[in-house]
């Protein structure tokens, strides 16, 4: 779909929160197409990420699906199914579940992250061109004040 041309006064009335959930799901797509590409998901990549003691797990250790939807609850979407996809990585031997019901990652896992990651600067870099970072930190500065001033929780 073709968007109008907008002149800058016509986009300062234009409503922020239809353009930042136009955003996300258009950043969202994208980035799931290339992994798709790659042969991955983006939930398997942040179980990986989860479960790694060199990325996001601070000490490495086993969580159950349930502890880990936890830890992504901010950035899971609805139709995200940590269990399936958890199903996928644990045929491929990237991870293995204890009598626990914990999910560990297995040193093939931790080469598959660290192959997995290596791909991120080709995605952002597709996502930011055209922007250079003073607009890119703008814009985030904007946004956080934006949810500051609806009571929202900004960093």
């Amino acid at each position: 779909m073709a968007t109008p041309h907008l002149s800058d006064a016509e986009l300062a009335t234009q409503p922020a929160a239809y353009w930042t959930g136009v955003a996300y799901e258009a950043l969202i797509a994208f980035t799931r197409a290339r992994h798709a590409e790659f042969g991955f998901t983006q939930p398997q990549f942040w179980l990986l990420r989860n479960l790694s003691g060199n990325d996001i797990s601070p000490d490495g250790h086993g969580m159950t699906i349930a502890e880990l939807e936890l830890a992504m609850s901010t950035y899971l979407r609805s139709e995200d199914d940590l269990e399936a996809e958890a199903g996928v990585l644990l045929d491929r031997g990237w991870l293995t579940r204890d009598d626990r019901e914990r999910l560990w990652i297995t040193e093939a896992g931790e080469a598959a992250r660290l192959t997995i990651k290596q791909h991120a600067p080709a995605i952002r870099a597709r996502i930011h061109h055209g922007i250079d970072d003073a607009d890119y930190v703008t814009t985030l500065k904007v946004l956080r004040q934006m949810i500051r001033n609806t009571d929202g929780s900004a960093a």
